[in-house]
């Protein structure tokens, strides 16, 4: 939550001049007052005295933040006040106060915190202090702090400033890996709200968590919401509101579109039955049958890759460790030295959760709370291979033991709430804490044990092809799955394709993750090439743009050649899959492996044949900036 969406010029007042603590405390409350957001202004200052009673809230280096929780503030609010000769405010280092806010935050949440938390961090700042304290009038004092908001939290994206009613279109962006695609909606659908004069505020639920949160206050008071969205995300809370469920990327390609729609009324109301939040599939509000079980799948990625990527880095330093040690190379191999033993071990510590997760992110996608109990056992069955004859684990179904025990679990799951809906309602209250949880249980168990061993020997029987594959056979499985990395940059191919690779790392198969990779990286660097070479294919904005993908494709983000993609699919996504797949073949060809399944060029290090895999991505980016220049034409404006 930004502090410029919570403070508005009503509440502000400059060169104020205070004669004492409960004057400053007054003028305040008088400023949040004005602010529009509280209902009773004597209870809030009850609220705010109670508070002063355990201790000021001067802290020091002029600076003072009174706060308070109260059922008499409507919505999160702030107000500010700058006294150039200070006031005694009761500070620590018993010196006056002269840059004052004061939060006013609802009792159901903790947003006072989080805005506590985020207005110390920048009032550290002493050239920022200054800056507010010469503000000449709200709009400076608000552009301070915008601009530093900006700078200190560069990937939250700003508000639209609100009608006096409130937002009048409320949106949600997530994409599965909360990196690129999610901001780039969020980014798109807030241009759009401003050239349409429609006030929208968007929340992105991004891999750091989700920010800019919507308020009760705001749901309610919006025309309607778009979700757009790749995973699951909350939905309980629009009961009752109309609302447009799609991908994310159409927040990204019509953003215009989608929120005309909300403005027509052109939205079905949303009813939360009580099972699983859902979240997106088509702008029809028809969600297929297989875009339900991308969406669940994506969920389950999602939550699973930090497990993975930190787990799998963690066992990749081990390996280097010992490599750099002149350890054997054995089955111990990653262990011999203490270091590598040590960073080796906390590796695998996450690396256990990693299927776990998956299946029980996938069940929560499904079925809510009961899915994810039945999904993480399940998850946990499969990895450790319980069998009747031997619950304690005896054929490890792995990867695909997870996928059953997340996507069968949750749906046996949710078929036990629907039968369970006609138990006496009097039984309401322990359904959720002991039917769901015995009966979900007991579902998974029987179910994991039967198929344990089915599913270890089809996972077997995958590893063992993989690990047979001739030359040439391993050479065009690479080129396919370094292809698929750049046919949709970040969707569901791109997505198939990183999901198999990681599946090999769990068996032991790390080419495949090499070659994922390497694919993964080229687009946005063959963009970058071809906007330095040969920037007469391409527009202004698009040649000054184009260096961040040398940083992107180096750090394997695909998703930074999307806007290159969207403006000219027909010729940038084939130059893409081609140079993508030449790279990923040629990691095949030369025999390049991968531990760690993510950190482009962090992890070369640790990659097998480093220098044939240098190769590998430097002739798949070149081929990618050659075919990019053949195909594209001189662009207009620079004819």
């Amino acid at each position: 939550m930004r502090i410029v969406d919570l403070l508005s010029k009503n509440s502000i007042k400059l060169n104020a001049s205070p004669k004492s603590k409960s004057e400053a405390i007054d003028m305040l409350i008088d400023l949040q007052v004005k602010g529009g957001n509280i209902a009773d202004k004597e209870a809030y200052k009850k609220g705010i005295l109670a508070r002063e009673e355990k201790g000021s809230t001067a802290v020091g280096e002029g600076i003072a933040i009174p706060h308070a929780k109260s059922e008499a503030v409507k919505a999160p609010s702030l107000a500010a006040m700058t006294v150039p000769d200070g006031v005694d405010y009761e500070a620590l280092d018993d010196e006056p106060s002269n840059l004052l806010f004061m939060i006013a935050a609802p009792n159901d949440g903790d947003v006072h915190l989080e805005v506590l938390s985020r207005l110390m961090t920048i009032l550290m700042d002493e050239d920022f202090r200054d800056d507010l304290l010469k503000a000449k009038d709200a709009d400076e004092f608000l552009k301070v702090i915008d601009d530093m908001e900006k700078e200190k939290y560069p990937d939250e994206p700003a508000a639209e400033e609100r009608s006096e009613n409130g937002y009048k279109v409320l949106a949600v962006t997530a994409c599965p890996t909360g990196i690129a695609h999610t901001y780039m909606a969020a980014e798109a659908l807030e241009k759009a709200g401003k050239k349409l004069g429609i006030s929208i505020k968007v929340e992105t639920n991004g891999s750091g968590g989700a920010k800019n949160i919507l308020t009760k206050e705001e749901i309610d008071a919006c025309d309607g919401i778009i979700v757009a969205a790749d995973k699951t995300v909350s939905m309980a809370r629009f009961n009752g509101k109309k609302v447009i469920k799609t991908k994310v990327s159409d927040g990204i390609k019509i953003p215009e579109e989608l929120i005309n729609r909300i403005e027509a009324g052109d939205a079905p109301v949303y009813h939360h039955d009580g099972e699983a939040d859902s979240s997106s599939s088509s702008t029809s509000d028809s969600e297929g049958f297989g875009r339900k079980l991308y969406k669940h799948l994506m969920n389950g990625v999602s939550n699973m890759l930090p497990f993975t990527v930190a787990g799998g880095i963690f066992i990749a330093i081990a390996f280097l460790i010992d490599s750099f040690g002149g350890a054997p190379q054995d089955g111990d191999f990653g262990s011999h030295l203490a270091a590598a033993a040590w960073f080796k071990t906390i590796g695998n510590y996450a690396f256990q959760f990693m299927i776990p997760v998956l299946a029980g992110y996938i069940g929560l996608s499904i079925a809510d709370r009961p899915g994810f109990l039945v999904g993480m056992a399940g998850g946990a069955m499969a990895a450790a291979g319980a069998t009747f004859a031997s619950p304690g684990g005896d054929v490890p179904s792995g990867f695909l033991g997870a996928l059953l025990a997340g996507f069968i679990g949750g749906y046996l799951t949710l078929c036990l709430e629907r039968a369970c809906n006609k138990l006496p309602k009097a039984l309401n209250g322990i359904k959720p804490v002991l039917i769901y949880p015995l009966g979900g249980l007991a579902i998974v168990g029987i179910m994991m044990c039967a198929v344990n061993p089915v599913m270890g020997i089809l996972n077997d029987g995958l590893s063992n092809f993989l690990n047979s594959m001739g030359n040439s056979s391993k050479v065009l499985l690479g080129c396919i799955l370094g292809g698929m990395m750049a046919i949709d940059m970040g969707g569901p191919f791109n997505k198939a394709a990183y999901v198999f690779g990681v599946a090999a790392i769990s068996q032991g198969n790390f080419n495949i993750m090499a070659a994922v990779m390497v694919g993964g990286m080229v687009p946005p660097i063959a963009i970058a090439l071809a906007t330095t070479f040969f920037k007469n294919r391409f527009t202004e904005e698009e040649r000054k743009n184009g260096p961040v993908n040398y940083i992107m494709g180096l750090s394997f983000i695909t998703e930074g050649a999307i806007p290159y993609a969207a403006a000219d699919p027909a010729r940038v996504i084939p130059s893409c899959i081609v140079g993508a797949a030449t790279a990923g073949g040629i990691s095949m060809a030369f025999g390049c492996t991968l531990r760690a399944p993510h950190g482009g060029i962090f992890v070369f290090p640790v990659v097998g044949h480093p220098l044939q895999y240098v190769i590998a991505l430097a002739i798949g980016s070149v081929v990618g900036m050659l075919m990019l220049a053949l195909l594209k034409k001189k662009h207009p404006q620079n004819a």
